[in-house]
């Protein structure tokens, strides 16, 4: 039997019904450590499928669970010792869930480190596990433009893509350190040396992917969007075959997370997590179909980091926020 409180105007609040919860995903500006904030009282009803951008739709996901590690201890004082109020000794909180579908982006986040893009090898390179030596990067025409989902490569090149190729559009690497990747930071770069003077190693790392789903005069569109927008100046293209994870590297990916709870009669629970890191490597999750096939999960697990809020200064790892269904009691 259902708990319920009654409003003023004597409609019923009930405890949200829902049937799953939706993930979304935002960068995090690693240079500058500022995470991708939401605003509840301003988005907070948005259509599932239509997130405000730059919130990435991750789709379903199942297994959610947010564990609280926070400890509260007495504060005594006096003799006898005599609890005279709490104190937080410390405040933790992970988050742990299995996403629906594969993508770069889910593959990426159940990694827990980079996930590079397993690029078109020269013919004869030598054999690695992350994929060998690359092939010859294709620059971008000048004219037309190339736009975020359509890309000018020139009627030659284009030749060399077909409809379903995967490509991966950024820089070259020219001894950058730091964080590389455009639109989000997909990887550090400690010394050049570590990475062998490849020149394709920003886009060996880069999120910045799409899949060619028609080619005409040279310019090869995009099923969306690349997530970096529209091409910058030096950016090329080149092909891959689809992408990998390392068990063991050192890397921490960041991002800013929304899970969505929508409630069966029009109510709503939003959990923001501003700054969410992984907390294990790349695993997966079975679910038994019909003998002998098995579905496969990416699972991830995360631990939230701190941020403090623009409103009074606390120190907080995660809104959640609660928006009750018309003219529910409250």
């Amino acid at each position: 039997m259902s708990t319920t409180t009654t409003g003023a105007g004597g409609v019923a609040a009930v405890a949200p019904v829902t049937r799953r919860v939706r993930a979304y995903f935002a960068p995090v500006n690693r240079s500058a450590g500022v995470p991708t904030m939401f605003d509840a009282a301003q988005f907070g009803r948005f259509a599932l499928n239509a997130p405000p951008t730059p919130w990435v739709d991750l789709g379903w996901v199942s297994g959610f669970v947010r564990k609280c590690g926070t400890k509260i201890e007495a504060l005594r004082t006096g003799a006898p010792a005599m609890t005279v109020g709490q104190v937080r000794t410390e405040v933790e909180a992970t988050v742990s869930l299995a996403f629906e579908s594969w993508g770069r982006l889910q593959g990426t986040l159940a990694s827990g480190s980079q996930q590079t893009n397993l690029l078109t090898t020269v013919a004869g390179a030598a054999l690695n596990g992350s994929g060998g030596v690359a092939a010859a990067a294709v620059p971008l025409v000048a004219e037309p433009a190339s736009t975020a989902i359509s890309l000018n490569v020139g009627a030659a090149a284009a030749a060399g893509f077909s409809v379903g190729s995967l490509v991966a559009v950024d820089v070259d690497y020219t001894g950058q350190l730091g964080y590389v990747g455009a639109g989000v930071s997909s990887a550090y770069v400690q010394s050049a040396s570590a990475v062998n003077g490849d020149g394709n190693y920003v886009r060996r790392v880069t999120l910045n992917v799409g899949v060619v789903v028609a080619i005409a005069n040279g310019v090869l569109e995009l099923a969306s969007a690349l997530p970096a927008g529209i091409p910058t100046a030096g950016m090329q293209v080149s092909k891959l075959v689809g992408f990998c994870d390392r068990e063991g590297a050192s890397f921490f990916q960041e991002w800013s997370a929304l899970f969505v709870m929508q409630g069966e009669q029009g109510d709503r629970v939003l959990y923001h997590y501003p700054r969410l890191q992984a907390m294990q490597g790349s695993a997966e999750s079975e679910e038994a179909l019909i003998a002998p096939l098995e579905k496969i999960r990416l699972s991830g697990e995360f631990r939230a980091l701190p941020i403090k809020d623009a409103n009074d200064g606390e120190t907080v790892l995660c809104f959640r926020s609660y928006l009750p269904a018309a003219l529910r009691g409250v």
